[in-house]
């Protein structure tokens, strides 16, 4: 059995501004142990890769200013693992700067895509779902995604409407029909109803050809940024030549880029305890609660005569509740946010109203 073909692109230069403020420009979600589990949402995911792809063969695509935290995080990677955006131009750019740097290796490999922030509590199930989607990658010519079979009409996840009747001998593979973006509750209640529809996990699995193929397709301008400077990447000159290539860049999504275009995608159903960890709400979800319905995450919470609150701590200090309910508290080193979680969309523009008022500060 020859090397491994399978790469890994872990997309980690996001800010998570809707997690202010514990997730702040200089030390963004992804590498805060949320969850009080003594790893960091990077750290979990690229140890959940490693069971299918070897180390040296997971890329970290990130901003430039988090280098070194990365490297700090995960010491068993080279630093030429670390790819650094000069600038934040959406996951498009950053896959297809991964792509070129992994093609520079392997021409034929097969990549998984995989945001840096997301929880995935049934490892099992998703290396399982992980391994079929790449067996695909090898037999077709198809894009995939990975689909979460959805609970609730939530407003906040992306959703793929797929066809029933499917060519694939696999139940659980299905052909895609449209990508949704974010819809409002009503239409997620429909879409729910209707009984064709997952949300979008933002994981992808593809053979490097087919989604360069996808590229030149509905993306011609960005392919062709790139590719002027293909015989750079894997050299001393890559950094000069997405310096160029950036500044130039559009700035958009893969979804929106190639993926609600393209004809040849495929779903697959999955369900192994997934989420995007997008807001405080829903972190709440996710950690263990009080007889109250509290939420915790910090070593000095006292709540009384408290209900259903996400209470978040840091740097040791004691925080004390008494009669406030459905609320979020969250204490950092510089910052307390107590909010309504039923207002929790609107801390983004909170942010925003900050980040103009303090010059940035605090943000």
């Amino acid at each position: 059995m020859g090397p491994s073909k399978n790469y890994g692109v872990i997309m980690a230069g996001g800010i998570g501004s809707r997690f202010w403020p514990m997730s702040k420009t200089t030390f963004p979600k992804q590498f805060h142990d949320i969850l009080g589990t003594g790893q960091s949402l990077l750290q979990m995911t690229f140890k959940r890769l490693v069971h299918l792809i070897p180390e040296d063969q997971i890329i970290i695509v990130t901003n430039t200013r988090y280098k070194e935290l990365v490297l700090k995080q995960l010491p068993q990677i080279k630093a030429e693992q670390v790819l650094c955006e000069p600038f934040m131009r959406n996951t498009a750019p950053c896959i297809a700067y991964a792509n070129y740097h992994i093609q520079a290796r392997c021409a034929d490999a097969r990549i998984v895509v995989a945001p840096s922030d997301h929880l995935i509590t049934d490892e099992k199930s998703f290396l399982d779902t992980l391994e079929l989607a790449i067996e695909q990658t090898a037999s077709t010519s198809n894009l995939i995604t990975l689909g979460i079979e959805p609970n609730r009409p939530d407003t906040g996840y992306g959703y793929i409407q797929y066809e029933d009747d499917t060519s694939n001998p696999n139940e659980r593979i299905k052909d895609v029909r449209t990508f949704t973006e974010k819809p409002t509750l009503e239409i997620a209640q429909q879409f729910l109803d209707s009984g064709d529809f997952c949300w979008n996990s933002g994981i992808f699995i593809w053979s490097l050809t087919n989604i360069q193929n996808a590229f030149q397709k509905h993306l011609p301008d960005m392919y062709a940024l790139f590719e002027a400077k293909k015989s750079e990447f894997g050299t001393p000159k890559e950094n000069d030549a997405i310096e160029e290539i950036y500044s130039d860049c559009e700035i958009i999504s893969i979804d929106y880029g190639i993926m609600e275009k393209a004809k040849n995608v495929n779903v697959v159903l999955s369900d192994f305890g997934w989420s995007d960890l997008g807001t405080w709400g829903s972190l709440y979800e996710q950690l263990p609660q009080d007889d109250q319905g509290n939420g915790v995450v910090g070593d000095h919470i006292m709540a009384f005569q408290s209900a259903n609150n996400i209470i978040h701590a840091q740097d040791d200090k004691l925080v004390v509740l008494q009669g406030i309910s459905d609320c979020i508290v969250v204490q950092t080193d510089d910052v307390l946010l107590i909010c309504k979680k039923s207002d929790e969309q609107k801390i983004k523009s909170v942010v925003n109203e900050i980040r103009i008022h303090y010059a940035g500060k605090f943000i």
